[in-house]
């Protein structure tokens, strides 16, 4: 049953969202990718990070002003009502810089340190996936399901790489080592949107190594509702050291193939 106050704090996500998501899609110069290897537009692309999280934590403190914050770009607060909003303005910078349309505005909230409500509003894409704890997940009114069981080899599955070199190296050394175990892997560029993709059974699997708690946040939310199982190294919940989300009968095995190969190592 979801509590009045998760719809509440579910509602005031899907606003922030959209307002951010409309502040980055309509305030992105038409021209931003066209020097995107020098510093200018890298600089824009900040300047648009800071503000949308600034309209986020803004429009919400307003409405709920003793909750905390911590987002991507800094805001950081403990509040005094026992929820937290977990954010990430632009997750999928880089895809923001090019023009691709897989970026997305995240945002979670917590609850006496649980999570219970979590948006992830990806504008391009013209999608807004949501859920709140025990409700369910969706895309806008239609009901999210991970995809139905199948193995290992028939499996399309999502991943990241850093931008640390020495960590981005030793993630293509484990890819290299597991793509012959499934049907290929895609590399999305947004944390956020492919657990929304595994929710919506666009993936059978995702994983990741590297990333925080605004990354996943609510995308881990989502995909749990939609039925995945979500966690990181076995017996963890996801961290920095590993991300993982999948289909309850594909979720076992793979995170084993993944410790076996140190998909979490420096």
């Amino acid at each position: 049953m979801t509590l009045p106050l998760h719809r509440e704090l579910l509602d005031l996500a899907l606003e922030a969202a959209r307002r951010a998501g409309a502040l980055l899609r309509d305030g992105r110069p038409a021209d931003l990718a066209v020097a995107a290897t020098k510093s200018s537009p890298i600089d824009v692309v900040t300047e648009m990070d800071i503000a949308a999280e600034k309209l986020i934590t803004g429009y919400l403190a307003e409405r709920r002003p003793h909750d905390g914050f911590l987002g991507e770009e800094g805001a950081s607060s403990e509040g005094t009502s026992g929820v937290r909003w977990i954010i990430d303005p632009l997750d999928g910078t880089v895809n923001y810089l090019y023009g691709l349309p897989t970026w997305a505005v995240s945002i979670a909230a917590e609850a006496d340190g649980e999570r219970v409500a979590g948006v992830v509003a990806a504008p391009m894409r013209g999608e807004t996936y949501h859920a709140v704890l025990g409700g369910g997940a969706f895309e806008g009114e239609r009901r999210l399901r991970c995809r139905p069981p199948a193995p290992l080899a028939q499996c399309l599955v999502g991943t990241g790489f850093a931008y640390v070199h020495s960590v981005r190296a030793h993630q293509a050394q484990v890819a290299e080592r597991l793509i012959p175990r499934f049907r290929d892997i895609r590399r999305g560029g947004s944390a956020a949107i492919d657990l929304c993709d595994v929710a919506a059974g666009r993936l059978d699997a995702y994983y990741e190594r590297g990333l925080n708690p605004w990354d996943y946040a609510a995308g881990d939310l989502i995909a749990r509702e939609a039925g995945a199982l979500t966690g990181g190294r076995p017996g963890q919940p996801a961290s920095r050291e590993l991300t993982l989300a999948a289909s309850p009968e594909l979720f076992g095995p793979l995170q084993a193939l993944l410790e076996e190969h140190g998909a979490w190592h420096d």
